[in-house]
């Protein structure tokens, strides 16, 4: 694996980018369109059924030559080398990083201290789909014979926010005779919530946890033991009604799942990267094996074109090089994802953990702070709903937001004139980002001198619209796909491990040693804040 000599800053093209910024920062897109009326065919690009229209964003022929150069510079073809060879490319961790052989066909061979990985993938996707098609047709029954009619799904991060996302994305094609839901919250209500209209003679658990032991998950999974025993009142009921995702077997056995009902998988695979893992298997129940499959098969195709398209056509390279360009060059600390499309609702939400918690760091991969800017905050709503919210912060605010816009030409659910109403406005508003209204504008539109200036909007506005057929399985694992490579992108250029989260670590630790003082009265030894907090909620709840 390629290593990196010089500090970023150092490099050569990352000085050459600091005095081309300096050259075109003020530049506008309106002079840049002008000067250029073929820019919008120049700056786009399509593979693998997706099309990427980044001419909208605040560049120039020479700022993607200098971005290409630093991507050379930064060893980004050596890094996606080693990534793909199975590589220990999780320096902290020790670990390869593999999420690409989670969808890799049978027959590929991608080794992990020599040990080919494929054949083990899909002997786990094998036994998925048994057991998806043995609930789906109802000859997985419960203690109590009746059919399950119920799945939830019990995990946190990784092992929630994935299938969540991918459950709503994918609700068209999902069989409506279940109820699927999702527990993650240790707060008591998302449970009592997820249950409360349940049987649960009717009711399956799919708890997903790599250890088993991840303090929110086995709460909730103890508390829907108590609630299926409650209604059941067997033991051997909970062999019926529960199955794991895990590769603690004996943690499994000790809950009272036949591990014969456990689903597992591997080190090399990161919580926010395990979707299409078998983490994914309340996906598969719900949209069925061939579904899946068909969604792996588009991750597996955005995982090629990113392995072998050259930089200048590799859109995963673009759109991750765009956001280091943002992030570091013009100081924007956010990017919006805006997926029109209501059943991406969940998809900034999912975005948010690939995003901030791969690149949300603070030192090198050797381990030296760093002197520039990494991981932007990553956040939006679907459709027009922002345009009656947020959208005016982004149009006339004082603040550089660098938007996503993502469509698709043919809608699930053809009603009327809607669909033609909704991608005028994925058009309309990239448009008014880029271009504004100006205050000659406004005045040859008769508005009074006095409120002409509140009517201004400057433009300018940088935007990358991404547009699909339609919203299909294959085309969700595309839209994933393109998102990871982008992230590992700019965690090469920043020259972080974009694989490790010891951030999460350090709440969680704490937090264990709270517990006890909360909930017995132990003596309190933290800041006096902090001490003051714990007094007063151990005072107020005993006086409710």
């Amino acid at each position: 694996m390629a290593e990196q000599t010089a500090g970023l800053t150092q490099r050569p093209a990352w000085k050459l980018l600091q005095e081309h910024y300096e050259k075109i920062r003020n530049l506008h897109l309106r002079e840049m369109f002008r000067d250029d009326p073929g820019r919008g065919e120049y700056f786009a690009v399509e593979a693998a059924g997706l099309y990427l229209d980044y001419s909208k964003h605040r560049v120039t022929d020479e700022t993607m030559r200098l971005l290409f150069a630093l991507a050379d510079e930064c060893g980004l073809r050596a890094r996606i080398d080693a990534m793909f060879a199975g590589e220990k490319i999780n320096l902290t961790e020790k670990r390869a990083v593999l999420h690409i052989a989670l969808r890799a066909p049978r027959g590929e061979s991608i080794k992990v201290d020599g040990e080919d990985v494929v054949p083990a993938v899909h002997e786990v996707l094998d036994r998925m789909a048994d057991f998806s098609r043995r609930i789906r047709d109802g000859s997985w029954q419960g203690h109590t014979g009746r059919r399950i009619r119920n799945v939830i799904n019990i995990g946190i991060g990784g092992s929630d926010l994935g299938p969540v996302m991918a459950y709503e994305a994918l609700r068209y094609y999902s069989d409506r005779n279940l109820t699927v839901r999702f527990v993650s919250n240790v707060d008591g209500t998302d449970f009592a919530e997820a249950t409360r209209d349940l049987d649960p003679a009717e009711t399956l658990f799919i708890i997903s946890s790599k250890t088993f032991t991840t303090l929110e998950t086995m709460t909730n999974a103890r508390t829907a033991r108590e609630w299926s025993l409650a209604g059941l009142r067997d033991e051997n009921a909970i062999a019926k009604h529960f199955v794991a995702v895990s590769t603690n077997a004996a943690e499994v056995a000790k809950f009272g799942i036949d591990t014969r009902n456990m689903f597992g998988f591997w080190d090399w695979v990161g919580g926010r990267y395990s979707m299409d893992s078998a983490i994914g298997l309340s996906t598969m129940v719900a949209i069925g094996p061939e579904n899946f499959r068909a969604m792996l098969s588009g991750f597996h195709a955005i995982d090629e074109h990113f392995r072998t398209a050259p930089p200048e056509r590799n859109l995963p390279v673009i759109m991750g090089l765009l956001s280091v360009w943002y992030n570091d060059f013009f100081g924007a600390q956010t990017v919006g994802v805006f997926p029109y499309e209501q059943y991406l609702k969940r998809f900034p939400a999912y975005l948010q953990q690939l995003t901030m918690e791969s690149n949300g760091k603070h030192v090198t991969l050797d381990g030296r702070h760093v002197d520039y800017q990494t991981g932007p905050i990553f956040w939006g709503e679907p459709g027009t709903n922002g345009q009656h919210s947020f959208y005016q912060l982004i149009h006339q605010g004082t603040k550089l937001i660098p938007c996503d816009f993502i469509a698709f030409c043919r809608t699930l659910n053809p009603l009327g004139r809607h669909h033609d109403l909704l991608i005028a406005n994925v058009f309309a508003q990239a448009e008014a980002l880029a271009f504004g209204k100006t205050l000659e504008q406004v005045k040859a539109e008769g508005t009074p001198d006095w409120l002409a200036p509140h009517r201004v909007c400057e433009g300018n506005r940088p935007s990358t619209v991404i547009l699909a057929d339609q919203l299909t399985p294959e085309t969700l694992g595309k839209l994933v796909a393109l998102y990871e490579h982008s992230v590992f992108t700019q965690g090469v250029i920043w020259n972080i491990d974009s694989f490790d989260q010891w951030g999460v670590e350090l709440g969680k630790v704490l937090a264990q040693k709270i517990i006890p003082e909360l909930e017995g009265g132990a003596p309190l030894r933290h800041d006096s804040s902090t001490n003051r907090l714990i007094e007063r909620y151990r005072n107020r709840r005993a006086a409710c």
